[in-house]
């Protein structure tokens, strides 16, 4: 009986230590396919930096047909990375979105054009077809031409194409400039065989008109308890030292992102040209919200002219209390 009782006693422990031990599950979801845009989440997880926080990180890849935001609000994922524009517009349609770190400090949208269009400057976009990414993707696009005062509906304004996620217009002319971003679409067209001398490009950022770009959102009911706070701020610690690390090792955290996309339709020379960009894009982020940059696109989406992104100043979209515990 003792002997029965003794064994009986042993397994009931390793069991619950096996329970204690168990790491906490957690999904995260991009905002686009596997790439060098999400490298520091790969890098976290292929170097351990999630497991060593006791961390069972999924990443779901996204696509042209996923919108964060929904997957979200439909218990398909934790945490979403999305564009702020996006998600302040979704936090004002009833989706309590709320930005618990911002790795990327920089912008890498821009418009880019062909110059025998005739365009050399914002000035030119009068009368011109200009392609644009939908899907939240249009608002800090729609902010700077109320900004311009230029109308999206043609005539004496702008005719907006809605653009798919390539850069088909502009190879086809069926458009004047094309959205890009710095990291990718820009280089497609170079490889393309359009030259950068025969290009003009616009970034946001220069234009006054930059919106935060890839933050880490949940809804807002997960602060509201401990466990998943300090589950999140692990997240984020582990998120933002997979980031550090690509930043220094551009080259091998492009393999790691080619390694897991199990699509295969990414190169090596694109991934390993992306990273540089990104980079420069994640630079000077420890991952907490700059709250001047927060400021900032909240004042471009509200001064987009007679139809702003958002109708009011948002609050409660953004907070400290990850990124604090996560950077002690």
């Amino acid at each position: 009986m003792n002997k029965l009782l003794t064994t009986a006693l042993a397994g009931a422990l390793t069991f619950a230590a096996g329970l204690a031990q168990a790491a906490d599950d957690l999904t995260l979801q991009l905002k686009w396919v596997t790439q060098a845009q999400f490298a520091g989440y790969y890098v976290a997880l292929e170097n351990g930096y999630y497991s060593d926080e006791d961390l069972n990180v999924t990443i779901n890849a996204g696509g042209p047909d996923v919108a964060p935001a929904q997957v979200i609000a439909g218990g398909g994922a934790d945490v979403v990375i999305d564009w702020m524009p996006s998600a302040l517009a979704a936090r004002e349609g009833g989706l309590p979105l709320v930005n618990i770190a911002q790795p990327f400090k920089s912008s890498g949208m821009m418009l880019t054009c062909r110059k025998d269009t005739g365009i050399t400057s914002p000035a030119d976009f009068a009368g011109k077809t200009l392609g644009v990414w939908f899907y939240g993707n249009e608002y800090p696009f729609l902010s700077w031409m109320g900004k311009l005062g230029l109308s999206t509906e043609g005539g004496d304004g702008v005719t907006v194409l809605k653009q798919g996620f390539n850069v088909d217009p502009i190879l086809q002319g069926q458009a004047a400039c094309v959205s890009t971003m710095t990291y990718n679409e820009y280089w497609q067209i170079i490889d393309a065989g359009i030259g950068a001398d025969d290009l003009v490009t616009f970034k946001y950022e220069d234009q006054g008109v930059a919106t935060l770009e890839d933050g880490l959102y949940v809804l807002e009911d997960k602060l509201d308890d401990p466990a998943e706070v300090d589950k999140l701020a692990r997240f984020v610690r582990a998120s933002m030292k997979g980031w550090k690390w690509a930043e220094e090792n551009p080259t091998k955290a492009a393999m790691i992102v080619l390694e897991a996309d199990e699509t295969g339709a990414q190169t090596e020379k694109h991934q390993i040209r992306m990273m540089g960009e990104i980079a420069k894009l994640t630079a000077g982020s420890n991952g907490a919200l700059d709250v001047a940059d927060y400021e900032r696109t909240v004042a471009t989406l509200m001064g987009g002219g007679s139809d702003p992104v958002i109708s009011k100043m948002p609050e409660g979209a953004w907070t400290h209390a990850i990124t604090d515990i996560a950077l002690k």
